[in-house]
């Protein structure tokens, strides 16, 4: 049983939306607790990164279930597709963790490294128009309280988009952004690199960790998302790193060169 169920959703608490996928929720199954993590609208990179923190790199527990309701019905994020609603999928983590969560754009890149299962979940043949209302959270209820009977297809891991090279995948309250540059994978080549995002361009320290940025300094840090191999993270120590590339937003790239 799955009853702690943590919705990603490109809508936060104040949202009328949110209200009533929470209602459904718990008309389906009032034991369920729900968690909510609020995205960019239809921003598939911002909630694939935190389906993986959330699912992947935070520690697992037995109650645990995380639900995306992020469902662009617009061209968005691939190039190799578009998505116009896609299905709605189950994967389960090497961790044990479940994931239901529809399968557009970069939703599922950031964990297909991890998944060990792969399922399209059966629906109704008509959703209508209202479907992350109306159809999904029921089947969310079921899942969660261990009804595997909506399972349908397997599903090819090697047709989930890889996790995009160099974006803003997130910007957190403090201008903190987080990127979707590995530490394994970033050689700056340099301890001074010039940053290029949003339209700006900025001369940046290279550091190891924010306690050795100085204040004031703009630097290039191990993050605190990612696990064991985290995310780089532009930071500013007594300010907004965000602020001063413009207030970026999710899927935003940049490019880093040495100097």
């Amino acid at each position: 049983m799955s009853t702690f169920v943590h919705l990603i959703a490109d809508y936060g608490p104040a949202d009328p939306a949110f209200s009533e996928v929470v209602h459904r929720l718990t008309a389906a199954d009032p034991t369920i607790t729900v968690q909510s993590t609020e995205v960019q609208p239809f921003s598939t990179v911002a909630t694939g990164f935190w389906i993986a923190q959330l699912g992947a790199h935070n520690p697992s527990f037995d109650d645990l279930l995380i639900y995306s309701n992020t469902a662009p019905r617009t061209t968005e994020s691939t190039p190799e597709r578009a998505d116009t609603g896609g299905p709605l999928c189950y994967l389960e983590l090497d961790n044990g963790v479940p994931v239901v969560a529809v399968d557009a754009g970069y939703n599922l890149s950031f964990i297909a490294g991890r998944a060990t299962t792969f399922r399209e979940i059966e629906l109704p043949a008509d959703t209508g128009q209202f479907r992350s209302r109306d159809v999904f959270p029921r089947r969310v209820a079921e899942i969660a309280n261990g009804n595997r009977s909506s399972l349908g297809a397997e599903r090819s891991l090697d047709d989930v988009p890889a996790p995009p090279e160099s974006v803003v995948c997130h910007v957190d309250g403090y201008g903190n952004v987080k990127t979707s540059i590995r530490t394994s994978e970033f050689e700056p080549g340099s301890d001074t690199v010039a940053v290029e995002l949003n339209g700006a361009s900025r001369e940046i320290v290279v550091r190891d960790a924010v306690s050795d940025v100085p204040e004031g300094s703009l630097a290039i840090v191990p993050g605190s998302a990612g696990g064991g191999d985290p995310y780089q993270e532009l930071f500013l120590r007594g300010g907004s790193a965000a602020s001063a590339f413009g207030t970026p937003e999710p899927g935003d790239s940049l490019s880093i060169r040495a100097e």
